[in-house]
Formats: structure tokens, C-alpha cells, sequence
């Protein structure tokens, strides 16, 4: 049986091979974990391995994009001026069978972590928090998760649903992130008919 050919998109697609390996990873983190195969994510990605490299000397470092870019997808839904903390939490939610064990290892303030996460990592992690604090500032943006909620404790909440994501089998995440969600929304929403938003 002959071999899959991979796409040969020339050295002046650099940015197109490093899209379609990003795609990949998020594919392949979402169904095999952290530990995926960077051979694996080559392969899904029609790319050689020399190309995952040259873009990602490491693991790490592959991990470490996924995770930015999507930062950067919930900053633009932040953005649009129709979009609440409960459009955001969605797609936080949506995202984590991928960052899960990213997300797990931050927390929101240094003295609830055994270990000092990387520079970088935290500072991804410092943009969700910025985005999570601006989305409460307001009832309009708010949505419908209570007043009283603050930054710290959205981040805590979906650290605390990542880190069970981490020991969760993979095929299995998707569906557990959503039972989550429903939980954590369930405890962030009002309470009762008389609860209402406050400025």
C-alpha cells in the first residue's frame, strides 16, 4: 500500500504549514492528551516532521501556541460588543478537552500553586484573566452569572474542571467539559427570581 504523500506547500507557506500544524495539535490533544504523538500531529497536519519542528523545537512549545491561539479566539469573542461572561465561559469550556492540562497547572494567585508556572504560561493565563475581569465589570456583559462573582473565582472554577479533565480519558472530555459546565453554571447563575442583576 503506497504511503500518504504530504502536501508539499514550498518554504514561502511557512504561516500556512504552521496554521495547519496548530489545527492539527488541537485535533490531536483533544483525542490522545498532552502526551499526543508529535508524529501524529505531522501526519494530521500533511506536514514532515522537520517542518513541526523548525515551527516547534518542542512539545512545549507546540502546547504553548494551541493554548495562545485560543487565547486569542476567546479575546476576539471578547471584543464584539453583543457577547457576555456566559458566551465566553462557553467557548472556555469548549476549548479545554485541548488545554486542559495548561489551564490545570495556573491558578489564580501564586500562593495556591506548589510551583511557579512558566513565564510564558502565565502570561497567557493573565490575558484570561483580564478578559474574565472585563466581562464582569458590567450587567450588560455579565450576562447572567451573579454580581457578586469575581475573576479569581471563574479561574479557579475552570482550573478546578480542567485538572479533572487531566484524568478524564480523552474520548470521554468533550462530554464531561459540558456536564461541567452545567454544574459550574448552575452554582455562577442567580439563585432566585428576586436575584437580580446590580450595577
Amino acid at each position: 500500500m503506497p504511503s500518504q504523500r504530504r502536501v508539499n506547500r514550498g518554504p514561502a507557506a511557512a504561516a500556512r504549514n504552521r496554521a495547519a500544524i496548530l489545527a492539527a495539535a488541537r485535533t490531536v490533544l483533544a483525542e490522545d492528551g498532552i502526551d499526543a504523538s508529535l508524529a501524529k500531529i505531522a501526519r494530521t497536519a500533511e506536514v514532515g516532521s522537520g517542518s513541526l519542528y523548525r515551527h516547534f523545537p518542542t512539545r512545549e512549545s507546540l502546547a504553548m501556541a494551541v493554548f495562545a491561539d485560543q487565547i486569542h479566539e476567546l479575546e476576539e469573542l471578547g471584543a464584539r460588543s453583543e457577547s457576555t461572561l456566559d458566551d465566553v465561559l462557553d467557548l472556555v469550556i469548549a476549548q479545554l478537552p485541548v488545554s486542559a492540562a495548561l489551564i490545570s497547572s495556573l491558578t489564580p494567585a501564586p500562593t495556591l500553586s506548589a510551583t511557579d508556572p512558566d513565564p510564558g504560561l502565565s502570561a497567557i493565563g493573565d490575558r484570561l484573566s483580564a478578559l474574565l475581569a472585563a466581562k464582569l465589570a458590567t450587567p450588560e456583559t455579565r450576562g447572567t452569572i451573579h454580581p457578586d462573582t469575581t475573576a479569581e473565582q471563574l479561574f479557579l472554577a475552570i482550573a478546578m474542571v480542567a485538572a479533572l479533565l487531566t484524568t478524564t480519558a480523552p474520548a470521554l472530555r468533550p462530554a464531561v467539559a459540558v456536564q461541567c459546565r452545567e454544574i459550574l453554571l448552575r452554582g455562577l447563575r442567580y439563585r432566585s427570581v428576586g436575584d437580580t442583576p446590580t450595577s
